[in-house]
């Protein structure tokens, strides 16, 4: 016990990926929300999401807080495919991926066996950050088309038209939703991913623990 007490923390999230994680928490909230409140103003199915879910109070209170919040937004998530980029982060820690790998771990999951590793994303968490990063930018255009369908006329062409964008825009935000939902029950799942997304590392004993409990 005395030595492994002695023993350095082993730093599993670095502090960009720490801050940038957690800017999107009411980031993505506020966008959702506001989001919400412009969908119901003109739905494109036959539900409406509950008032208290949705952010702005009316139409254009709700495009007022969506248009605010989307700079924040686009600001974090542009500074984080930089990082990604320039630190390898994608490389490293989402590829390689395969299909044949994605289904093998989806299966384990499903059957309570796929076993984690603190700081390390096994197949299916790889394919999920690959699939919300491309509802982010897929997002993030068919908004723009929305947002400025004139002078974007071309963006809203390669959508297909102007409503097409609107429903692009409409499941790339489900997709995220989707993400979002998953991420929180696999937290709920695995509790002792929680504390190192705040603090960055975690003890070599945890660690350990951690690793003993997935091979059971």
């Amino acid at each position: 016990m005395e030595k492994t007490a002695k023993l350095p923390r082993v730093r599993i999230h670095p502090a960009p990926v720490r801050i940038m994680h957690w800017l999107n928490v009411p980031i993505i909230g506020a966008m959702l929300m506001s989001g919400w409140g412009i969908y119901n103003a003109s739905p494109l199915f036959g539900f409406l999401f509950p008032t208290g879910l949705t952010l702005g109070g009316w139409l254009g209170g709700s495009i007022a807080w969506h248009l605010a919040v989307m700079w924040g937004l686009a600001a974090n998530g542009a500074l984080y495919v930089i990082w990604g980029l320039w630190s390898g982060h994608f490389r490293h820690d989402f590829l390689p991926v395969t299909p044949r790998s994605v289904l093998k771990d989806t299966k384990l999951a499903l059957t309570l066996r796929l076993k984690h590793r603190l700081g390390q994303y096994n197949a299916v968490q790889k394919a999920l950050y690959l699939f919300v990063l491309l509802c982010g930018l897929l997002l993030v255009l068919s908004g723009l088309s929305i947002w400025k369908p004139v002078q974007l006329h071309y963006l809203v062409a390669a959508f297909g038209g102007f409503d097409r964008a609107r429903y692009v825009h409409f499941f790339a935000m489900s997709g995220i939703g989707l993400f979002v939902v998953i991420h929180v029950a696999m937290v709920v799942m695995v509790p002792s991913t929680f504390l190192p997304m705040i603090t960055g590392s975690v003890k070599p004993s945890v660690k350990r623990e951690q690793r003993k409990i997935t091979h059971d």
